[in-house]
């Protein structure tokens, strides 16, 4: 039986929790490629190395580990006449900087407040789950699945 390794595409069962318990978000099945893609946090990709179809993992993250802490500096008083008139509370506008995306949180008579946070920042979680599936890719499928996604 194959142990996750780089280069091995996962399929799991995850359930991510708050540390009271709250389930966050609980999916049918998540796949992703480990090797350090970043395509899962990192702490959780470290616990899943050398696991297999089977085993189930259970790790708290910290914020940092996770969506990162909050920071207030993200969170901006606009005033309406600054901002697109057609704006409702939960509309999405992009920041001055590249990948930064503010969130309408709330609006009164004169401002709004955007909030660019993660929605779960400042969060621990609790990510714990099953292997069900895996699957080891040579550096050339790897370089395919890569070159096809940026074709998009």
């Amino acid at each position: 039986m194959d142990k996750i390794k780089k280069n091995t595409i996962v399929s799991m069962l995850i359930k991510l929790e708050d540390e009271e318990g709250n389930i966050i978000d609980e999916s049918e099945e998540l796949m992703y490629l480990h090797g350090g893609y970043n395509q899962i946090f990192k702490k959780l990709e470290d616990e899943l190395e050398g696991k297999k179809v089977g085993d189930t993992f259970h790790v708290t993250l910290t914020p940092a580990e996770a969506f990162g802490e909050y920071d207030e500096s993200l969170v901006l008083k606009e005033l309406l006449e600054d901002l697109p008139e057609d704006i409702y509370v939960g509309a999405e506008l992009d920041g001055e900087e590249e990948g930064i995306v503010y969130v309408i949180e709330s609006i009164d008579k004169e401002h709004a407040i955007l909030n660019a946070n993660h929605e779960l920042a400042g969060i621990a979680l609790v990510a714990s789950g099953k292997i069900l599936e895996t699957e080891q890719l040579t550096d050339e499928a790897v370089e395919e699945i890569f070159k096809a996604e940026h074709q998009h």
